[in-house]
């Protein structure tokens, strides 16, 4: 792996401020060493933008010397904060970890201007893909994606590292060769578990019941987003849905999550007919409310479904194609949807419209967020059941003004995920 070139913060020593400076002038603070942009690209050939993202872009980049392909995350320090911060924090992260099913850190610089990250080049598909283009798809296979997620989380774990934004889009296969790995990426949201944890972070529909209901959370978070798509693998279906309409994405929102908080899923006939009940256990181990009576990932590599031979070989793929394309030909899960703002424009109309106050405040809760409703998960889940029956009335002004404002308004913690939850009228 080539040289990682670390940040280097230099303090002025008083011999070299006094040769640098007239007689009386004073030494102020840390100088920071930057890169220069030569430094990046005399050592890498950058291609064309493949992508933007909502932190950066990706390019394609080429090692002028082996002539090795890497993939290239540019960051502008001009975009904000919080992009700077999503940079230094992936920076951290990576550093830090070493997987063969992680994506790997090659090359970080910060010049004065950007913030340029160097990884592996991960050229398979997404899991999605793959699973299309199978002649034959068994829980087996399922099963195999499963183990190297699960001992990739394990390892983040045993470094108290949370991913918090563990979903499908997120997991692609290194090459394109028959038995390629699977490897993690995307670590912009991840977090050592180091003190307490409240805010919200992550993408909603694989959002732990702990983070919708603002309570303290860790590493458990991440073995439910695991159950989440080893439901999804299994059976083509999202776990927790809602048949709103499109435009009527207040409800839709309020019934995700009140679900979510009750763990109101089910195995339901015809998609999981012939999927075994070591799969369903698992699956149900993952996705247990109670974070901790949940399985950890170390634990669930132990089930006998991902070591043992309980994973069923009889071919799926037709019942779970068909639901695939179904529910995600759209790519509704693949759009990064900021519901911070509606929830905010939501709670404010409905606490302006009763004059009633809410619980007291949070002192860790982000700026302008109210406290979560005591009681837990289940209180939370009744004051949403409420709010799912009474019409906010702002909800039209609300839904225009989110699409105006998606880009001003993020979770503290830089993710696609609503910053609180609506309460009924009079809590």
């Amino acid at each position: 792996m080539d040289h990682i070139h670390d940040v280097v913060l230099a303090r002025y020593s008083p011999a070299r401020a006094r040769a640098a400076m007239p007689f009386g002038c004073l030494t102020l603070g840390e100088k920071k060493d930057y890169n220069s942009p030569s430094e990046v690209t005399d050592k890498y050939d950058l291609g064309q933008i493949v992508k933007s993202e909502e932190f950066c872009e990706i390019f394609r980049a080429k090692d002028r010397n082996t002539l090795k392909m890497y993939t290239c995350k540019k960051f502008h320090k001009k975009d904000g904060r919080k992009v700077r911060k999503a940079a230094k924090n992936e920076i951290k992260i990576l550093k830090m970890v070493k997987h063969h099913n992680i994506l790997q850190l090659v090359d970080a610089f910060e010049t004065k201007k950007e913030y340029f990250i160097f990884l592996e080049l991960a050229t398979g598909r997404e899991v999605f893909d793959w699973i299309l283009d199978q002649g034959y798809y068994s829980e087996r296979d399922t099963s195999n994606v499963m183990r190297q997620v699960l001992e990739a989380v394990a390892y983040l774990h045993s470094l108290k590292i949370i991913h918090r934004n563990l979903k499908l889009e997120n997991l692609v296969y290194f090459n394109r060769l028959k038995h390629s790995k699977i490897v993690i990426s995307d670590f912009q949201l991840a977090k050592l578990e180091n003190g307490l944890i409240k805010d919200p972070c992550g993408t909603p529909e694989y959002l732990a019941p702990e983070v919708v209901a603002r309570q303290r959370y860790g590493r458990p978070v991440d073995c439910w987003a695991i159950g989440v798509i080893m439901y999804i693998l299994l059976s083509g279906n999202p776990p927790f849905y809602d048949d709103a309409e499109e435009d009527d994405s207040d409800n839709r929102d309020k019934n995700l999550f009140l679900k979510i908080l009750s763990g109101d899923y089910e195995f339901d006939s015809p998609y999981w007919d012939d999927i075994s009940d070591s799969a369903k256990s698992l699956v149900a181990s993952l996705m247990e409310v109670d974070q901790d009576q949940r399985l950890t990932a170390q634990e669930a590599i132990a089930h006998e479904w991902i070591s043992g031979n309980a994973a069923s070989d009889k071919n799926i793929k037709d019942g779970v194609c068909a639901q695939i394309e179904k529910n995600f030909a759209k790519a509704k899960w693949k759009k990064a949807v900021r519901v911070t703002t509606l929830m905010k424009r939501l709670r404010a109309s409905e606490q302006g419209d009763s004059g009633a106050t809410g619980a007291p405040a949070d002192p860790n809760a982000p700026s302008g967020a109210p406290a979560p409703p005591a009681g837990g998960s289940d209180g939370v889940a009744a004051n949403m059941k409420a709010g799912c029956s009474e019409k906010a009335p702002e909800t039209q002004t609300a839904l225009s003004l989110l699409s105006a404002t998606r880009q001003e308004e993020q979770a503290r913690c830089n993710g696609d995920v609503p910053q609180m939850l609506p309460q009924r009228k009079g809590d």
